[in-house]
């Protein structure tokens, strides 16, 4: 399904009395949530729409430093988004020589 590619979580499925009208809800990380909108819509014919709130943080599971993983591909994504060095730097750059 749409949320399942995005690591999405459902938590409650309702169906609305008398109706076909479904309502789900489920949790979906904000930085899989880009363009969720269009592929739910593409899913459904244009007849489901997503509404979204923030609920919660929650730690992702991972060594930021090894390569390889979730956490460390996401890190590296969000400082070359904010014009920083994708790597880490070490502990020597931010260490008082004095």
């Amino acid at each position: 399904s749409c949320l399942n590619r995005r690591r999405g979580t459902v938590f409650s499925e309702e169906q609305k009395a008398g109706t076909p009208m479904m309502t789900v809800k489920a949790h979906l990380p904000i930085n899989e949530s880009f363009g969720f909108t269009g592929d739910l819509r593409a899913a459904t014919s244009g007849q489901a729409f997503p509404q979204a709130v923030f609920d919660h943080w929650s730690i992702m599971s991972g060594n930021p430093l090894e390569p390889g993983n979730k956490v460390y591909d996401m890190i590296r994504a969000v400082r070359t988004r904010k014009g920083l060095t994708p790597d880490i730097p070490g502990l020597d750059k931010y260490y008082d020589k004095l």
